[in-house]
């Protein structure tokens, strides 16, 4: 599960907690330093590509891609999560070759502790955690969110107010106003709550719901790719939007990939952290990279960008094309994957 999703996430913040945890039970009892000096090294690459794709696929899919379009670059929005992409793999290898270099606990800290000192690691520690703090909260968010969005559908607008009594019962439970998510708050207490039992335990989970949240992005970038018609991707750089609009949505894109560090947050706990952090680095920003493009091309071909939903693409995007099927299925996924 993730943290988000994506960035970035709710396993990424959960996943600190984790490592503090243990790194805090190790160092109480001084007499029995020796027995726990190292975490059990159990993850994979595999397990470690699951964690950076789940970590990092998230709300950039199911929000973002819909809401640059719109409102920011238009057809060209494969151009803004292309640019973004670079960015993010130029990053990318500074973490790979840092990952291989010192391959330990702590990521940001760890190597700018060992490179320039302990207080600058302190501030790379804190913005760290204010990263994942952010992006898990905004993920959380547009979980719950969508999840009010997928219940409003339910109501039945024919029926008396008597007979829809359940349905306001249930909104206001959802959704009471004044900017409260209950569904957020749930989503992060449960994500916490299965990574505190340790990532051991919760990696089997974690790499279920990232193959499935693969599945349903490639699904949904296949189906929106059949469906894309060649008249809405002109112009393919409108004019309202223009070049400027291509960078600023590239800006708006680099939160979609947020989350990809999370891996080498996982070193003291994978099987050989010298090669397979960096091989999981690089493996995840290419299929996330190529994955995010594929879907901006299909969500801008399907639809004219004017139409396009800000808050749910795909799902409203489906529907506009008739294929309501394909929208419950997109639907019902984002519920599933998106924490």
């Amino acid at each position: 599960m993730r943290t988000t999703s994506s960035y970035g996430s709710l396993t990424s913040l959960t996943h600190l907690t984790q490592q503090h945890v243990d790194i805090s039970s190790k160092n109480n009892d001084n007499g029995h330093r020796n027995n726990h000096h190292e975490l059990h090294r159990h993850l994979s690459l595999f397990d470690l590509v699951c964690v950076g794709v789940g970590a990092t696929v998230g709300s950039g899919v199911f929000v973002l891609v819909g809401l640059i379009a719109k409102t920011q670059a238009g057809p060209a929005v494969s151009l803004s999560w292309l640019i973004a992409g670079v960015a993010a793999c130029a990053s990318g290898l500074c973490y790979a070759e840092l990952g291989g270099r010192f391959p330990s606990v702590g990521s940001s800290y760890v190597y700018a502790k060992e490179t320039m000192g302990e207080c600058v690691a302190m501030i790379a520690g804190a913005c760290l955690t204010l990263e994942y703090t952010g992006s898990a909260s905004a993920v959380a968010r547009s979980w719950g969110d969508k999840v009010v969005a997928y219940v409003q559908t339910w109501e039945d607008k024919d029926a008396g107010e008597e007979d829809n009594s359940w349905y306001r019962l249930l909104m206001f439970v959802l959704d009471p106003g004044l900017g409260i998510n209950p569904c957020a708050f749930f989503i992060s207490l449960g994500a916490v709550l299965l990574l505190l039992d340790g990532v051991k335990e919760s990696k089997n989970v974690t790499n279920f719901f990232s193959t499935l949240k693969f599945l349903l992005v490639f699904f949904m970038a296949i189906m929106s790719l059949i469906l894309a018609k060649r008249e809405n991707m002109s112009p393919f750089v409108p004019s309202q939007f223009g070049a400027g609009g291509i960078i600023r949505g590239a800006t708006s894109s680099f939160f979609g990939y947020i989350g990809f560090d999370e891996i080498c947050c996982l070193s003291g706990e994978a099987i050989n952290p010298s090669r397979d952090i960096p091989r999981a680095i690089m493996i995840t920003l290419l299929v996330v990279t190529s994955l995010y493009c594929a879907v901006s091309i299909g969500l801008a071909g399907m639809v004219p960008y004017q139409d396009i939903s800000e808050t749910s693409g795909f799902p409203e995007g489906f529907r506009y094309r008739g294929y309501y099927w394909a929208a419950e299925i997109t639907a019902i996924g984002e519920l599933i994957v998106l924490p």
